[in-house]
């Protein structure tokens, strides 16, 4: 949607004050031009209430309400701008900081995924068209080892890193005429099939592969697109926007949690930053004793993990292959005598790019795009992308799994705008679209009530960045190699852990605190930076749902998330604990993610932290672990399925995402997600026999009686 001229000229006011640039020079102007294109291409609603910020912004009686006199924020002389913005990014008033924090980090992510911004803070970009430039970046030194998760081989005189030619050839091989992409659907079209699978990530590929190869007829939808490696290009702006959920931007309706979720084939494996870590035994034990969970303990599971770890290739991190980030972070906490390893991750031939968080164009990440979506295609399994599937409507009656029909939109690629529909008849569904799109899907069926779309766990995460007097660049190598859990027990069992993220310059941007000159200089240090994140277990309440999903009366998703006393006190003590490492791995400063400026010089600064305010957009928190809205439990009122994955009351309806984590589990939950997914759908297999009707998987234009 256009902006307004007044709209136009807020966001350019903005962009000068923000990232800052002169005004003489034009480049705020272009600026404002690219966030006004990035708006166009997001979710209308969210747009639009964008603009409506900005004429808020904008008002002469916002000014006079907030303090000032009546003026246009566009019309102001600059050090008045400054000053209105901090007093907004200080306000006591959450509505205005949250205003503030949605306007900076759209105007920051725009600005730094500009590649004129890549030379002032030292950001190489994309490693394929160039030689590698730091020893942790590239195949790693010595002879290639099958027991490694790198490659290896480097030369000094090493080229540009090839392309390679990927393990499965997407375009020649035959089962990939089993894909069905959305560009090639237009109007209406039916498809019938033993089991309709909605998400292709971590719960629901691995549940398709283990039905196809049990013999079910089995047909997949996948609401984002199909990318070759190829595809892959490493540009931080265009892959967000092709890989994750609201291209994104998803948020908490505050927008005081940004959350990271993958959208695409693969889901959140596509863009995970490869870490694969088993639920402790300790909440494998608690959901058993708490949620009612049967042959999920930690003895039944282990066979089920190590299955995932040879799918998958995953593989503990050599000790001379991590980035110097990973390296601050294993060796300051071994310093102050913590527990701290490397990181097992699901790779093969990894060249250490630092892409892992925009796709492997290098065929290396191991994720269900190239393992189980693969394996679920070579069974039989049928693949339709683009799709987002909308609701689930019974068609039949009676039966230990009666008809349904998955109702879907065909979803044109890049826009995101409805172009068909699509609806697949089967008697077994599996949704996996999520802790967000799972919880949706049910209540727009009817399916809600209980605990569907409550008990939302993020685990909420921040991060402390450390500086330092040696080069750090952390925008390459294996983003995630290493993990600090010395705390992950405290709390009986609720603490928080220590890692590493990457550091591409839009998310940096706009997770770091600030604006104007102070952020910018900020981003200058990007070379000599090194960010570890702490991650919380929440839910130490459990009486207590701290978050939900829900959908409004327009059909918009609402998101809710506030981190409960416990949380926050997690998160303050694990800042410390982080700048404790910094400190003693050698850096001279940390800064956290407060909205006042927290520099802590050595370990005695640490008091500060006691000072500082924990509310909402009041500190950087956000989160790529997003579960429990559809929890598994013997309880109908507190949970969303039974133990085995069904929805309660629904026969035939099962759910294969995080969703169905009775509680956060402590650990980045890719590899716990496809464990359970594996003992689901091997109940699945148990109980219902797969159909032989002779059209499963057929698909046809669909007949005015089964039009959605």
């Amino acid at each position: 949607m256009p902006l307004t001229a007044a709209q136009h000229a807020a966001l350019e006011a903005l962009c000068r004050r923000i990232v800052p640039l002169p005004e003489a020079d034009g480049r705020a102007a272009a600026l404002a031009r690219d966030v006004e294109a990035r708006l166009d291409g997001i979710d209308p609603e969210q747009a639009a209430l964008i603009a409506r910020l900005l004429t808020v912004l904008d008002h002469p009686v916002t000014a006079a309400l907030t303090g000032g006199i009546p003026v246009r924020f566009s019309r102001m002389a600059p050090a008045r701008q400054d000053a209105w913005l901090r007093g907004w990014e200080l306000s006591r008033i959450p509505a205005r900081r949250s205003v503030f924090q949605a306007l900076r980090r759209l105007v920051l992510s725009t600005w730094y995924a500009r590649p004129e911004s890549y030379a002032e803070i030292g950001y190489l970009g994309p490693l394929q068209p160039r030689v590698p430039a730091f020893p942790w970046e590239g195949p790693a030194p010595g002879a290639s080892s099958d027991d490694e998760p790198i490659a290896r081989g480097r030369t000094d005189d090493a080229k540009a890193i090839p392309i390679p030619l990927p393990r499965i050839d997407f375009d020649d091989e035959a089962w990939m005429r089993q894909v069905t992409e959305g560009a090639r659907l237009g109007g209406d079209t039916r498809v019938r099939a033993d089991v309709c699978v909605v998400g292709t990530g971590a719960g629901g590929a691995v549940a398709a592969a283990r039905l196809a190869e049990a013999g079910f007829e089995v047909v997949m939808l996948e609401e984002g697109g199909w990318h070759r490696p190829r595809d892959f290009t490493e540009r931080e702006a265009e892959m967000t926007e092709a890989l994750y959920a609201e291209k994104g931007t998803r948020a908490t309706d505050d927008v005081s949690v940004p959350m990271l979720q993958g959208r695409a084939v693969g889901g959140g494996t596509l863009v995970n930053w490869m870490i694969m870590l088993r639920t402790r035994g300790h909440v494998l034990e608690e959901w058993a004793a708490e949620h009612g969970t049967v042959g999920m303990g930690p003895a039944e599971l282990a066979p089920v993990f190590a299955r995932i770890e040879a799918e998958t290739h995953t593989r503990a991190m050599p000790d001379d292959a991590h980035n110097p980030p990973n390296r601050a972070l294993l060796d300051g906490a071994r310093a102050l005598g913590w527990s701290a390893s490397p990181a097992r991750v699901n790779a093969k031939g990894c060249v250490r790019s630092g892409f892992c968080g925009l796709g492997c164009r290098y065929d290396a990440k191991q994720g269900t795009a190239a393992v189980h979506v693969p394996v679920a295609l070579a069974a039989g399994a049928r693949l339709l992308t683009d799709i987002r599937a909308d609701r689930v409507e019974m068609a039949g009656h009676g039966g230990r799994a009666p008809l349904k029909r998955v109702h879907g939109t065909v979803l044109e690629r890049g826009t995101g705008r409805p172009r068909g529909r699509v609806t697949v008849e089967a008697p077994l569904v599996v949704l996996a679209a999520g802790a967000i799109g799972t919880p949706a899907i049910l209540q727009r069926s009817g399916m809600g009530g209980g605990g569907v779309g409550r008990y939302l766990r993020l685990h909420p995460t921040t991060l402390v960045t450390g500086f330092y007097d040696r080069e750090m660049y952390g925008a390459a190598g294996v983003p995630l190699s290493a993990v600090c859990d010395e705390f992950v027990g405290e709390g009986d069992g609720y603490g928080f852990w220590i890692e590493c993220p990457p550091m591409y310059p839009a998310l940096s941007a706009a997770v770091l605190p600030g604006y104007g000159e102070r952020h910018r200089a900020a981003m200058r240090q990007a070379g000599r930076m090194a960010p570890f994140i702490v991650l919380v277990r929440d839910g130490a309440d459990r009486r207590a749902s701290q978050g939900g999903v829900t959908v409004d009366r327009r059909g918009r998703v609402r998101i809710r998330y506030l981190p409960g006393p416990a949380e926050r006190e997690r998160l303050k003590r694990g800042m410390a604990a982080a700048a404790r490492i910094h400190f003693a791995a050698g850096a001279r400063e940390a800064t956290t993610l407060h909205a006042r400026e927290t520099r802590l010089r050595s370990p005695a600064d640490l008091g500060v932290l006691d000072r500082r305010p924990y509310g909402p957009n009041q500190v950087g928190v956000l989160s790529a672990h997003v579960n429990g809205t559809c929890r598994i439990g013997t309880d109908p009122a507190t949970s969303g399925c039974t133990p085995d994955g069904e929805r309660h009351g629904v026969p035939g309806l099962y759910v294969c995402d995080g969703s169905i984590l009775p509680t956060a589990p402590g650990v980045n939950p890719q590899e716990t997600i496809m464990a359970l997914a594996t003992v689901i759908a091997e109940r699945i297999a148990a109980r219902h026999a797969p159909a032989r009707a002779g059209s499963a998987g057929a698909m046809q234009p669909a007949s005015a009686a089964h039009a959605p």
